[in-house]
């Protein structure tokens, strides 16, 4: 039975992840900073709507889909404007009448292979690297994209589609920590900054990993170090609560996404303790 042409379907979205792993259950693809594109041809007509259902006016693209030997086709992609515009197609979601959404991954990609897409059409091809994301950093990409092969088309943030951004990463002091909550022990999370001249910045909360062994070890050195206030001069957005205050003596390495227009860490993850470098030698890294 051919069912009813959908105006509109909520695109899939991949949740961010800070782990990094590989597995043949997983296929994994290159993240591309562009604009979020769907893609709908129904008979002559096309349309091409944003992640937030704002039409986009991309001539080339939509004469490519109205050129597909199919009536009917919803894809699903990415558009990039560098050296020209390129709509980097990785997902299919209607197929000449039908549904397609409830099929696996692997599925909806091999009927994706069937058409042929022409310029600036461009089907997104799963990468082989052992560690994809160590390519996506080493070659300037935003990150890559985890998906298991077997998930349908979810209309939601999904677990399975996850995001590996490309990491910074720097040294920074530790100023105080907070209190474990549930089932943690040790700490809940670092508070760190870096120096500028003579102020201590707070840069933000490092609340990921550690595992049990490393958190009391840290717990234990940070208490050594207390002070009854905060040796931060600069600090925006401090825990009011459950916070307890060290000399800043300790220096860590921090990976994270990126640095926020306040000067905080976006999406901190703890790597290690440095003893290579002195506290006072820890500035922010502006490049």
């Amino acid at each position: 039975m051919k069912m009813s042409f959908p105006e509109w379907v909520e695109p899939m979205a991949a949740t961010l992840t800070q782990q990094r792993f590989t597995g043949p259950e997983w296929i994994f693809e290159r993240k591309f900073d562009g604009i979020r594109l769907l893609a709908f041809r129904n008979g002559d007509e096309v349309q091409l709507l944003s992640r937030n259902r704002l039409p986009q006016s991309c001539p080339p693209i939509a004469e490519a889909i109205a050129n597909l030997p199919l009536r009917e086709v919803i894809l699903d992609g990415e558009v990039t404007r560098g050296k020209g515009m390129v709509y980097h197609v990785f997902d299919l979601l209607w197929f000449d009448g039908r549904n397609v959404m409830l099929l696996p991954l692997d599925e909806r990609r091999a009927l994706l292979d069937t058409l042929p897409l022409r310029s600036p059409l461009q089907r997104v091809t799963p990468l082989t690297d052992p560690k994809p994301w160590e390519r996506a950093c080493s070659e300037g990409w935003e990150g890559v994209i985890a998906k298991r092969r077997n998930s349908p088309y979810e209309h939601r943030r999904s677990p399975h589609w996850l995001k590996m951004k490309c990491e910074a990463s720097q040294e920074l002091v530790v100023g105080g920590f907070t209190d474990p909550q549930g089932g943690r022990v040790g700490l809940g999370a670092l508070l760190v900054g870096h120096f500028e001249n003579e102020d201590f910045i707070f840069a933000g909360k490092v609340g990921t990993g550690f595992d049990t062994k490393l958190l009391l070890e840290l717990r234990a050195r940070l208490d050594a170090l207390e002070l009854p206030i905060s040796p931060f001069t600069k600090a925006v957005g401090l825990p009011r609560v459950r916070a307890h205050w060290v000399r800043p003596e300790i220096v860590v390495q921090v990976a994270f996404i990126e640095w926020t227009v306040h000067g905080k860490l976006r999406h901190s993850r703890f790597l290690g303790v440095r003893t290579d470098k002195s506290a006072r030698e820890v500035v922010r890294e502006m490049s």
